[in-house]
């Protein structure tokens, strides 16, 4: 096997001048940016925009699926989850990429996909309806609506939790309670306006 032979720059350059110590800090600079401003090649580049499309279209059908409550209402479990998910999909998004310009693709890439579902949202009413979901009721005349909240994912103690909030502790003193589409809860007794609880959690909704 032929060895080619590559000139590097430290090669074409004397010894005499490489000793001096303002080409050292030179060299040093050099070396430095290089490994600040790393970046994969042109088919990295694309695999990694293609995965993390990938990921994010699987993030966003797995958390409607979880239900709304995930969206407002996070409890510990839920906020261990986020936390685990977004370790566990960094390796399939960049993979063994650890540049600077990967990780900006990466970032890139799922804004704009996040413009992009955003965009679509606001020019179809049916596909916001089927990924964002529409109000459900919880609560009619002081009764639960137990096949809703077994659907959504929630329990007898937080709807309690909501209306205590706003100073009620009898479901009876509650006419309608209904879990908005952002993962709220809002509460309309049965003599009083309508209230809605805080959101304990906000999401970044970009545009």
């Amino acid at each position: 096997m032929t060895t080619v032979w590559t000139p590097t720059l430290s090669s074409c350059i004397p010894a005499s001048l490489l000793s001096h110590p303002m080409l050292g800090h030179v060299f040093a600079a050099t070396s430095f940016s290089r490994l600040v401003f790393s970046h994969p090649t042109g088919r990295g580049a694309l695999v990694i925009a293609g995965k993390t499309s990938l990921i994010y279209g699987f993030l966003v059908v797995g958390l409607r699926l979880s239900g709304k409550r995930a969206l407002g209402q996070m409890n510990i479990y839920d906020l261990v989850l986020i936390v685990v998910l977004a370790n566990a999909v960094q390796n399939a998004m960049v993979g063994e990429d650890t540049t600077l310009v990967g990780g900006v693709i990466a970032a890139i890439t799922l804004l704009v996909c996040n413009r992009l579902l955003t965009t679509v949202f606001t020019r179809s009413a049916r596909a916001e309806r089927l990924m964002v979901g529409e109000p459900v009721v919880l609560v009619d005349h002081g009764q639960l609506v137990r096949s809703h909240l077994r659907r959504e994912g929630i329990t007898q103690d937080q709807i309690m939790e909501a209306l205590r909030e706003h100073e009620i502790d009898d479901l009876r003193k509650v006419r309608l309670g209904v879990l908005e589409a952002d993962g709220t809860i809002s509460v309309v007794p049965t003599e009083s306006t309508t209230h809605r609880t805080r959101r304990h959690y906000r999401g970044l909704r970009i545009g």
